[in-house]
């Protein structure tokens, strides 16, 4: 069994009529839970009431929460969500929060060091404490999986390029992507081009790039890989790219078929973004029929 580690930002998803856990690392290892995958997370969660329900919460899930540690000074973090007519959300990241500051440890450098996967954003770097933490712990990291999440105005493409140089895997959206490329002074006209570029300067074995409901590309070891989507009425976007990376990761990396594997992540991602909320439960049935439309 493949064991995955994801770090950074747990918290709740204030939406105008409920609350719903989540934070991209908490995301991705919820779905990686589901395909009976080996889960730890490291993050911080303040001492309190969303806390509590937060740990409760990964317990009752079978997720290692080991390594998320309790903050008395910082409250457990949320995030206002907006949705838009067509279901696309923004959000308020309330700072500061716990997760801005997750300290190291021997047992989480021990964690990421036995771990055979590394998967880590870069929202939680807005705050020097966590910051410091994940580019320790990505020294001892074994396949370091960077979620590329450019969330004005918590980041600099100082620390983006830093990121991705650290990493075996990269996965974009497509506005982030051309963004990136327009900060390098870089102008390509296709996908494949652009893609290679970004794998050959930032020496990653693996680029990703979602294009929305048009699906999604993938460079895997020099070979492309592309699926076209599938269409669905959007209830809400929250975790549907969190979700498409972890079912990606866990067909390619447990199952070797990349060419299968960025269909099936393009419809679990689908059916999230039809869905309520970052994590809602999707059976087998569910993707099969999809993909079978």
């Amino acid at each position: 069994m493949t064991s995955f580690t994801c770090f950074g930002e747990v918290l709740w998803d204030m939406f105008p009529d409920n609350k719903k856990i989540g934070g991209a690392p908490l995301n991705v290892a919820l779905r990686l839970n589901a395909f009976g995958n080996d889960i730890s997370i490291i993050s911080a969660v303040g001492n309190d009431i969303l806390g509590e329900k937060l740990i409760a919460y990964l317990k009752e899930n079978k997720i290692n929460s080991s390594n998320i540690q309790l903050k008395d000074n910082y409250q457990t973090g949320q995030v206002n969500v907006t949705l838009d007519s067509k279901g696309s959300a923004s959000y308020e990241i309330k700072s500061p929060t716990a997760w801005d500051n997750i300290e190291i440890n021997k047992q989480n450098l021990e964690q990421v060091r036995q771990s055979d996967v590394f998967i880590y954003g870069s929202l939680v770097c807005r705050n020097e404490v966590s910051k410091s933490t994940l580019f320790k712990l990505l020294k001892v990291a074994k396949f370091k999986v960077f979620d590329v999440n450019l969330r004005p105005p918590f980041f600099s493409f100082e620390l983006i390029f830093e990121l991705m140089h650290s990493a075996d895997f990269i996965k974009f959206n497509d506005e982030e992507l051309e963004l990136i490329l327009k900060e390098l002074n870089q102008n390509f006209t296709s996908i494949e081009d652009k893609m290679t570029y970004i794998s050959y300067t930032f020496n990653a074995s693996h680029v990703c790039v979602t294009r929305g409901d048009k699906g999604a590309i993938l460079l895997s070891n020099s070979n492309f890989y592309e699926s076209l989507g599938f269409r669905v009425n959007v209830v809400d976007t929250v975790g549907a790219g969190d979700s498409f990376l972890a079912t990606l990761l866990y067909k390619i990396i447990n199952e070797k078929a990349s060419n299968k594997a960025i269909d099936y992540a393009c419809a679990v991602g689908a059916i999230v973004a039809a869905s309520e909320g970052a994590n809602p439960k999707i059976l087998d049935e569910d993707i099969k029929l999809i993909m079978n439309n």
